[in-house]
């Protein structure tokens, strides 16, 4: 039986490798082209701006400062280049104290934050900005998100328009924007998103928005990889057979069905075996069937939240976070 995941990725024939860049050294890409599994080497996908972003990542979503801290050393340790956090995560110095302890060179990360919706201004976007920075220890961030596609993200948007073309932050993108506010905001301003990071799942696999995405050069990135678990994700009967058929558990499979499809996953754990264990899914490769298997999987909806659901709206206005 295939190892089960306590922790909280679409259909396209196998990954075809001469379209990603690698982390390391000509050796170790080598290897990792002969199906070698080479810890510290990731493959990356290209954003429309050119840089390189990690297609597996680490996320710190719902940890404490202590859970985060150290996780994020364990994980950077075990291989991964991609740190996600957010300031509504509320451990941001504590991602930043487990970068600082790792001692590992800045350029050889890939660190993501995001924006606030209570902070969804051009004025509040240039100070929230430096603050997570200031949180984080760091100069600058590979990549900024804005969080919600609530507020003024229009606003917003000038105001990481700007920080990019200063040079501040190396790419800047959205999160949970529908495909209609994706496209808005495209069309009515003059650098379009680079990541949009949405719910991303076996049941729900988002393949309208993944079409729009890779069609207008954005790249996929998806949370919640494994539902947390929901809807008996790590038992379901099509995943656990094709785990078996691997050798591999079902997140691994879940992982590599994401790496496939060109969408960038940031699983989370606080277990290091864990951490490790959603690693190590570059030695093998899911077949025309088994994707096609987990296709059929999709439900078409959402198991987390409705951004659509005005009580979720007013929810997140409410909120107030911490300094």
């Amino acid at each position: 039986m295939p190892r089960h995941h306590e922790d909280s990725l679409l259909p396209t024939s196998p990954i075809d490798l001469k379209r990603f860049k690698f982390v390391g050294s000509k050796e170790v890409n080598r290897a990792w082209t002969q199906g070698a599994q080479i810890m510290g080497t990731v493959p990356t996908i290209q954003l429309h701006n050119g840089i390189a972003m990690p297609l597996l990542g680490f996320g710190v979503f719902q940890m404490t400062d202590e859970e985060a801290e150290q996780s994020v050393v364990d994980a950077i340790d075990i291989g991964y280049r991609l740190i996600d956090t957010a300031t509504s995560y509320m451990n941001e110095r504590a991602v930043g104290r487990g970068i600082a302890r790792v001692g590992i060179a800045r350029e050889d990360l890939f660190v993501t934050s995001k924006l606030w919706v209570a902070d969804a201004s051009y004025d509040g976007t240039i100070t929230a900005y430096q603050r997570s920075l200031d949180k984080l220890g760091l100069e600058y961030l590979d990549l900024y998100l804005i969080h919600q596609p609530y507020g003024d993200i229009y606003g917003a948007w000038r105001a990481l328009e700007d920080l990019y073309e200063e040079g501040k932050v190396k790419a800047i993108g959205v999160s949970n924007f529908s495909p209609a506010r994706l496209t808005d905001l495209m069309l009515n301003n003059r650098i379009k998103p680079m990541v949009n990071q949405i719910e991303t799942h076996p049941f729900h696999q988002q393949v309208a928005a993944h079409e729009l995405m890779q069609a207008e050069g954005v790249v996929h990135e998806g949370w919640a990889p494994f539902a947390e678990g929901r809807s008996g994700l790590f038992s379901n009967e099509t995943l656990v057979a094709i785990a078996n058929k691997h050798g591999k558990s079902v997140g691994q499979v879940v992982l590599r069905w994401d790496l496939q499809r060109e969408v960038v996953s940031i699983p989370k754990s606080v277990r290091r075996d864990r951490i490790a264990e959603n690693f190590a899914i570059f030695d093998f490769e899911l077949d025309d069937s088994d994707m096609q298997r987990i296709a059929e999987l999709d439900e078409e909806k959402k198991l987390f939240v409705d951004h659509e659901d005005p009580a979720f709206v007013k929810m997140l206005f409410s909120r107030v976070l911490p300094d």
